[in-house]
């Protein structure tokens, strides 16, 4: 039983309390097949990580073109450096597609009838796991990209280098692999501080438009609910102890504040104010108890990618321990 989702005895505050096994969950015949489309798109989502981390950009090359803009080999040299870069951000930008449909397929198998998502993440712990590994890869993106502006100067001189070549009617071989169609896509993708968090936010509100039939708490339900599950997992020795490694916890914490930042994205009026089926309070407390160097990044992302922080309904008590 110990790669299941277990409720706790003890009931606080009415929030549900669950252990999830994220190291060994394994797929039941019944979640196989989702979980076998969602596994073929994460076994791509450590590549685009180190791919990213890798990510050192044409700033040299970029700055000698633009100040010698009659220097032909500069120029040649700024484009032959920035074509490769670009062809690497659009593999990132297509990749988001997939995590987006990945998502949409998850949380159709987590909310629907006539389960509730509590019995859901219950039942379907290997795609509650995969929906984690998600929400890991996101911050975890996201927090590489914020910390290089190489990408957007990338982008920018490429994009103004292929208009410059369009009104003197030059064609490049690169438009045959990023034309101006995809190009005005990954600029949208890319003009984003956390563009895959936005990503699976767009993706949870078209899942909720698309099905109307289903009510919105069962999505929010389901963003809750997984929030509790780590919550009780980090602030519970005995479960703590369970996990094998460091990177573990981090996981988690990552995991927590991933869905946390979804479900305010997606919630009418947020996870901050009272109303709200998040323990926001418990949540930034086990933050906080961590070592400070590891969960800074974290603080932050409740800090400015959340967008009800600042609401009138959220408390003096929560913004001050997010300051």
């Amino acid at each position: 039983m110990g790669n299941l989702l277990k409720v706790l005895t003890r009931e606080i505050e009415n929030y549900p309390h669950f252990f999830l096994d994220f190291e060994n969950a394994q797929p039941t015949e019944g979640e196989r097949e989702i979980w076998n489309q969602i596994s073929a798109v994460l076994q791509d989502s450590e590549s685009i990580l180190a791919d990213l981390q890798a990510y050192k950009g044409a700033g040299p090359e970029i700055r000698e073109a633009i100040q010698n803009p009659n220097d032909i080999q500069l120029q040649e040299k700024a484009w032959n450096a920035v074509c490769p870069l670009v062809v690497r951000l659009k593999r990132f930008y297509e990749f988001s597609i997939r995590l987006e449909k990945a998502l949409q397929s998850l949380l159709e198998s987590l909310t629907c009838p006539p389960y509730t998502p509590t019995q859901h993440l219950e039942r379907e712990q290997a795609l509650a796991k995969e929906f984690a590994e998600i929400l890991h890869f996101t911050l975890r993106f996201d927090e590489l990209k914020m910390r290089n502006p190489a990408i957007q100067n990338d982008f920018s001189y490429y994009r103004r280098t292929i208009s410059r070549n369009r009104i003197n009617n030059m064609h490049l071989d690169i438009e045959n692999e990023v034309n101006n169609e995809m190009a005005n896509r990954m600029s949208l993708f890319y003009a984003e501080a956390t563009p895959m968090l936005k990503t699976l936010s767009n993706a949870t509100m078209h899942f909720v438009s698309e099905n109307k039939t289903l009510p919105i708490e069962n999505t929010t339900d389901c963003l809750s609910t997984m929030t509790s599950v780590c919550k009780v997992m980090l602030e519970t020795p005995e479960y703590r102890s369970r996990f094998t490694s460091e990177e573990t916890l981090m996981f988690c914490m990552r995991v927590m504040v991933g869905v946390i930042i979804l479900y305010d994205h997606v919630h009418p009026v947020g996870a901050f104010c009272k109303t709200s089926k998040i323990d926001m309070k418990g949540c930034i407390k086990v933050l906080k108890e961590q070592a400070p160097d590891s969960v800074e990044g974290l603080l932050n992302a409740l800090r400015f990618t959340t967008k009800h922080l600042n609401d009138e309904s959220t408390s003096k008590q929560i913004r001050a321990m997010l300051q």
